[in-house]
């Protein structure tokens, strides 16, 4: 998951280097996050139409290209009249990072395919979103994943995230707490 505070991050984090704010330790710890990339599509329906499988998300281990699926409404629980439903499908960390340069309307049609042979009959969308995911996933936290990272006191520099804990919910979750924390304490 790469949150706003991730993106928030990356430009303090330029910020920080020009302005030298930041130690030498601090900068290379930060150097030391890796994430993996993947491509996230998004398929669209009008209301009304029915997905016809018994499961609300399932993770693909045969396939090169596609991890996961979900027909979202089921996931979430939510029917409606007033919407149709939508397909998320993320790709495998492996295709993302071979295709991480190509330009998404040449990704787009080979995700489908791969789409079509898992499930076949899948009605055709009213709308589809392809979106390159580059830090999809963190593979590598700042060491001892602290949760978050006073980078400066005057003024107050604090950074967080799940490239500081790590990748899913709790990971945010956690950051956010210890950044509240470190907010109390230096403010």
């Amino acid at each position: 998951m790469t949150s706003y505070i991730d993106v928030c991050f990356a430009y303090l984090y330029r910020l920080s280097l020009e302005r030298k704010v930041i130690k030498e330790s601090q900068k290379q710890q930060l150097e030391s996050v890796s994430y993996s990339s993947r491509y996230a599509l998004g398929l669209f329906y009008e209301a009304g139409t029915w997905i016809d499988v018994p499961w609300a998300a399932q993770y693909i281990t045969n396939n090169p290209c596609i991890r996961f699926i979900s027909i979202d409404n089921k996931k979430r629980n939510i029917e409606s009249s007033d919407f149709g439903p939508s397909v998320v499908v993320h790709t495998s960390v492996p295709f993302g990072i071979a295709h991480l340069e190509w330009d998404k309307g040449k990704v787009q049609p080979i995700i489908l395919d791969h789409l079509e042979n898992i499930m076949p009959g899948l009605p055709k969308p009213t709308s589809i979103k392809c979106q390159k995911w580059r830090y999809s996933q963190v593979t590598k936290a700042i060491p001892s994943c602290p949760g978050q990272m006073t980078l400066h006191i005057k003024p107050l520099l604090v950074c967080g995230g799940d490239g500081f804990t790590h990748s899913n919910f709790d990971g945010c979750i956690d950051s956010a707490i210890c950044i509240v924390e470190a907010l109390k304490t230096n403010l």
